[in-house]
């Protein structure tokens, strides 16, 4: 982030599209003002990228954040009767659902992660439309055939984006 401050320098109109590999969405960062302004705003987005407050209730040194969980009785009775107690218990059941779903992104997260980068950085591309079937079709060949003429990062971009995809298949 700082190297793009570098680059955009005291420029106030400058604007950078950042993309999250992990969804395919744009981010929003400001990055007018000083770098020490810059810095501190990026700890703050880092932190609510991370899904956690800068301060608040709860235990925020440990990363714990307090919120509200609604269940049925049966449920709190369950967990009432596990070794260490409910937080301890839903930590645990929350960490062994997180290894078996995030090892593995279907090819329907993958395909929409990729097609909301391509939407926002090559929707007015020429073969964008035919690329997005291909993409959704699994299509390696003609997916390939229609980004050829797109500039070389974002394609290299978008391939390496669409990879498992096809591999997929």
């Amino acid at each position: 982030m700082l190297k793009v401050k570098e680059r955009l320098g005291r420029a106030d109109n400058s604007t950078v599209l950042i993309f999250s590999d992990d969804t395919g969405k744009t981010m929003d960062f400001n990055f007018q003002g000083s770098v020490k302004d810059v810095l501190k705003r990026l700890e703050m987005f880092v932190a609510r990228q991370e899904h956690r407050p800068v301060s608040g209730p709860g235990r925020p040194r440990l990363g714990v954040i307090c919120r509200e969980v609604s269940l049925l009785p049966r449920h709190w009775e369950w967990l009432a009767s596990q070794p260490g107690g409910a937080s301890a218990a839903i930590r645990k059941l929350i960490e062994e659902a997180r290894k078996r779903s995030s090892t593995h992104l279907s090819v329907k997260e993958i395909q929409e992660r990729v097609y909301r980068f391509m939407s926002v950085i090559a929707g007015d591309m020429e073969g964008y439309e035919e690329a997005l079937r291909a993409l959704y079709k699994a299509d390696r060949r003609n997916f390939l055939l229609h980004i050829h003429g797109w500039p070389a990062d974002v394609r290299t971009h978008v391939i390496e984006m669409a990879k498992p995809v096809f591999e997929a298949r």
